[in-house]
Order: structure tokens, then C-alpha cells, then sequence
């Protein structure tokens, strides 16, 4: 009989215990509680952002790689990105094995045009040899032909007619032969400067490949420090990296006197973003570091971005003070200030309610809970500025009360 009293007076205390446990969590979550404040407030759009030099000089591969139809041509040494190079100074070079097969093609052209050039140069020598020949044997024919004529006074006149009319014939061919001299000779010519020419062009060009052969080993064409070159992609070109004659820049050599940090904002936040808005950076390699920019260039098309499912608009910031420690390529935070307000009644996001049709918070003030009416303005990610309503420094609910429904709200026309 005592153990059973036992176990009544046991569960009795148990059910007391939970009781007053669910009482007190109940009165803990009613507690949590904050507080209206009269301060600055500002939304701002965070997003993270790489530093990038406004101005610098593109370090390019030569320009004639297209023109003399070499393509692909990969980097076989770059000095390490970061270095600090003087004006004409070693950066790197590209791999030469596409000149040189011009170069040794070339090579081949020429020895043929040459060759023809030495055949056609003898076989003009010797045909208009031959020609002069023939003109000088005519000569002689047309002088016996006038003797002949001179000794022929007292030959019948058939006879005289006769060689009158061989002179005519001699002294024809004659003329016709030295007619002809000249066209063979003019034609030598031609035929020569023809060979001639296409010899002069495959020098030419072969010394044109030598000096693009030149241009494989990159210098500085001014004093900075390397950077390398960015793809379309986002990876950085360096060695075994290819160049083609569309984009053959190599690395570019930054002026750090004037940086940027481009930026990408979501597809929702970017309505917000307006051109001179204030910005405040910090740098993730100096935590300390904190400077100040402003919006220079907001795109008008969104772009698709690896990894990244929702399109974003590419953001360029302007640090309106740099130093020449920050470097491009550093990671940014960028807080781009797209509304600011001095002396605001703020309060929580979690202190404000809302039926539908009007928004309320529940207002603590000792023991009692009232249920008001508030007139909002602009919110960020965590406050909201109160219009109307309240005032600084009222004890605000965070947790809806279990008797919310009892309440009557309290309209801000009730309490003005």
C-alpha cells in the first residue's frame, strides 16, 4: 500500500516538474525580446569581387602571326606572374617550331627560283645570241644582194628585175628580223623580272620570318609588374598556355595607381545598383585594409556564370584610394551602399508581424503586451526603417505571443 503512495506522490511531482518546465520554455520564448533604436541606416548589396588594374599595358605576341598563317603557337617560358620587371626586359618565349618549318619551306622556294631564274638568264643569253646572229647573216644576204644589183647593167631586164626583187625580199626580212629582236628581247625581259620578282618575295619573306622568328622571345615594352593574361574562361594563360592571331596577348603590365574591383551581381539584387553609388571594400588578404569606391559601369545584359544557375551583371567598381600593396587578382568585399538614411527608427525584421493587411509588432511594456500598428520604409537583410508607430527605444517582441488573436491593434491613427 506504502509503494503505491510512493508511486502517486512520484508521478505527481513528475507531472509537476514538465508542467513547469513547459511553462517556464513557453515564458523563455515570450522573453526574447529587442529593442527600437534611433540610428544611420543603410542597405547595402554584398558581393564578393576580384581587384584589377583600370589602366595597363597588353604584353602581346607578334602582331604578324596571322599574316603569315601560324596559329596555336603555345608559351614555353613566362617569367612567374608578380615579378617586377624593368623596360625591355625578359617575360618569355613561344615555341618556334612553326617558324622554322616556314623558314626551312621558304628556304626550299627560293633555291627554286633561283634555279629558274639562272635557266632563264642563260636561255635568254642564248636565244637572242642567236637572233643577233641571224640578223647579222641577213646583212650579209641583203649586202649581196644590192652588189649583185650593181654588177647586173648590162643583164636583161628580166634578170635585173629579178634581183630587185630578191633585194626588196632580203631587205624585208631584214627589218622583220630586227622587228622581232626587239619583241624576243622585251619578252627576255619580262620573263626575267617575272622569276626575278618571285625570287625578291620569297626573300622577302623569308626575312620577314626571321624577324617574326625574333619576336618568339618577349620583352617588356615598359617597367611594372607581370600579370598574367586571363582567357574567356577566367583561367590565367601561362605556360604551355596557346596563343592564336586573334588574341595574342601574353600578360599585361598593370598601372597600380588606379584600381577597379569587378564584381557580379544576382539578377535580384541588381535593380538596386546604380552608377555613383558609395561602396565600401575590404580586402580578405588585409582584413584591416578598408577602403572606399564608388560604381563606375553597371552592364545592361545579365551573363551566365560557371557555376552559378541564375544569371549575374557584371559591376565595376572604382577604389577612389589605392595603395601599391594591393595587387590585382585580391578577393574584395564589396558593400555597395544602395540606400542611406541619418537618424532612423530601426527595429529587427523578426519584431514585425504582418495579417495581410497591416504590419504590427507587439510592444513589451512590463507585464502587459500590446499589439500596434506600424508604417514601414526601406528594409535590408536584417532591419527595417519605422515610419510611423513607435518610437526609439521600445521593447519589442521577436516571438509572437500566444494570445495574438485576443489582442486589439492598436492603429497608428490611435496612437498619433
Amino acid at each position: 500500500m506504502k509503494k503505491k503512495q510512493w508511486l502517486l506522490i512520484a508521478s505527481g511531482i513528475l507531472i509537476f516538474v514538465l508542467i513547469f518546465s513547459l511553462s517556464s520554455s513557453d515564458d523563455t520564448v515570450n522573453d526574447l525580446t529587442s529593442h527600437s533604436r534611433k540610428d544611420n541606416f543603410s542597405d547595402d548589396v554584398v558581393t564578393t569581387g576580384e581587384l584589377m588594374a583600370k589602366n595597363s599595358v597588353d604584353i602581346n605576341a607578334p602582331s604578324d602571326l596571322r599574316r603569315y598563317r601560324i596559329y596555336n603557337v603555345k608559351i614555353v617560358d613566362l617569367v612567374p606572374e608578380g615579378t617586377e620587371v624593368d623596360s625591355n626586359e625578359f617575360i618569355g618565349s613561344l615555341e618556334k617550331s612553326a617558324v622554322n618549318q616556314k623558314i626551312d619551306d621558304v628556304d626550299l622556294e627560293i633555291e627554286k627560283f633561283q634555279s629558274q631564274y639562272t635557266q632563264q638568264k642563260l636561255d635568254t643569253a642564248l636565244n637572242l645570241r642567236a637572233s643577233r646572229e641571224a640578223i647579222r647573216n641577213l646583212e650579209y644576204n641583203l649586202e649581196q644582194k644590192k652588189l649583185q644589183l650593181e654588177q647586173s647593167e648590162y643583164e636583161p631586164p628580166a634578170t635585173i628585175r629579178q634581183i630587185k626583187l630578191e633585194l626588196k625580199k632580203a631587205t624585208r626580212e631584214l627589218e622583220q628580223k630586227k622587228e622581232n629582236y626587239i619583241i624576243e628581247k622585251h619578252q627576255a625581259e619580262a620573263k626575267m623580272i617575272e622569276v626575278g620578282t618571285n625570287l625578291k618575295k620569297q626573300i622577302k619573306y623569308k626575312d620577314g620570318l626571321i624577324n617574326l622568328q625574333n619576336q618568339f622571345i618577349i620583352m617588356a615594352p615598359k617597367s611594372g609588374m607581370i600579370v598574367y593574361h586571363k582567357e574567356w574562361g577566367g583561367s590565367k594563360r601561362k605556360v604551355g598556355s596557346t596563343i592564336d592571331p586573334w588574341n595574342n596577348v601574353v600578360a599585361t603590365l598593370p598601372d597600380l595607381s588606379v584600381m577597379l574591383s569587378k564584381t557580379y551581381i544576382n539578377e535580384v539584387d541588381i535593380r538596386k545598383v546604380k552608377v555613383d553609388q558609395k561602396v565600401n571594400i575590404s580586402l580578405d588578404a588585409f582584413p584591416k585594409a578598408k577602403l572606399e569606391g564608388i560604381v563606375t559601369e553597371v552592364a545592361n545584359v545579365g551573363e551566365k556564370r560557371a557555376n552559378s544557375e541564375s544569371k549575374v551583371f557584371e559591376v565595376i567598381v572604382e577604389v577612389t584610394k589605392s595603395d601599391s600593396v594591393y595587387r590585382p587578382g585580391m578577393t574584395t568585399s564589396n558593400a555597395i551602399v544602395t540606400f542611406a538614411r541619418e537618424e532612423s527608427i530601426i527595429a529587427p525584421l523578426e519584431c514585425v508581424f504582418s495579417d495581410g493587411v497591416a504590419k504590427y509588432v507587439f510592444v513589451k511594456d512590463g507585464g502587459s503586451v500590446t499589439k500596434q500598428e506600424v508604417e514601414l520604409g526601406r528594409e535590408n537583410s536584417e532591419e527595417v526603417i519605422i515610419k510611423a508607430g513607435i518610437v526609439e527605444d521600445i521593447e519589442l517582441l521577436m516571438v509572437e505571443p500566444e494570445n495574438s488573436a485576443e489582442l486589439d491593434l492598436q492603429t497608428i491613427s490611435k496612437t498619433s
